[in-house]
């Protein structure tokens, strides 16, 4: 039996912590942004929304703009014995009304990563404006090595992360740059980060992650007055060459079907595109 909401929305507190961690992980229309971040440490910011029926939650919506310009939809998660068509349509009403007030903001977005998904975000006036590919490299394919600019390649510290910041700031279109604070994550979480030197400043860096079958390469980026030069090459094969000597079958990385510049230099690498493709949305606050 579905069951129709009809009871209040609110911010989410530290108290349901626990209630929401079942929801997350028993529920099944569970969407959950590819983020380094578990949904759970958004609570705090705004807005993160719960629906409740009869005292327990029913529902939760998390779309928190970060960076300023991007509220991602981290999370939505509605009980199985609910309309999650009209759970969404109630908390995303609320949320967007929030939103409106951000300084700075000018999408909403979302990947919906199961089928269900799409169509709630279509109802609301979110529309498809990019994919995003997944592709992979197999252990033991080094890419052989190319000339490039006298670089130093170096391990990332956490006084590197200004510079990194300022790197992924003017490499990344809005949509898919990072925070500050979100750099700060992925490098709290890194199995391998590395850092691009020449002439004494900081060019590039590379975030990746451990997985179970090897690991993800999460970010990459050469400022653009540097790029073309081969310095991104350098970065990927030093990468790759770090995760040959660890236990593992592949590394992964996604990126945009239209980012041409992107593709080729993971091909080069020896990466390779595999079936799984997912969907942008993009709900526009400013025109």
């Amino acid at each position: 039996m579905i069951i129709k909401y009809k009871n209040s929305i609110r911010p989410v507190t530290d108290e349901d912590q626990r209630e929401l961690a079942n929801l997350i992980h028993f529920e099944m229309h569970v969407h959950r942004h590819l983020d380094w971040c578990p949904p759970l440490d958004w609570i705090g910011r705004y807005p993160f929304l719960v629906a409740e029926e009869d005292g327990n939650i029913i529902a939760a919506l998390a779309c928190p703009p970060d960076p300023p310009s991007v509220a991602w939809i981290r999370l939505f998660a509605a009980d199985a014995k609910v309309s999650r068509k009209r759970v969404w349509e109630a908390l995303w009403s609320e949320a967007s009304a929030q939103l409106m007030d951000s300084e700075g903001l000018v999408w909403a977005a979302a990947i919906p990563l199961q089928p269900w998904f799409k169509p709630l975000l279509e109802g609301s006036g979110f529309e498809e404006t990019q994919r995003v590919v997944l592709m992979d490299w197999l252990h033991g394919n080094i890419p052989p090595k190319k000339p490039h600019p006298d670089v130093l390649i170096k391990p990332m510290l956490m006084g590197n992360l200004k510079a990194v910041g300022h790197i992924d700031e003017v490499s990344f279109a809005p949509l898919w740059r990072n925070s500050l604070a979100a750099l700060e994550y992925a490098f709290s979480q890194a199995v391998v980060a590395t850092i691009v030197v020449l002439d004494k400043q900081v060019v590039g860096y590379q975030i990746s992650t451990a997985t179970p079958m090897g690991g993800h390469l999460a970010r990459l980026a050469v400022h653009p007055e540097h790029q073309g030069r081969g310095i991104g090459y350098a970065l990927l094969r030093d990468l790759l060459q770090q995760f040959e000597g660890r236990d593992g079958e592949r590394v992964t990385v996604n990126t945009q079907h239209d980012n041409l510049a992107s593709l080729a230099l993971y091909r080069k690498a020896g990466f390779r595109s595999i079936s799984e493709i997912y969907p942008v949305y993009q709900y526009p606050f400013a025109s």
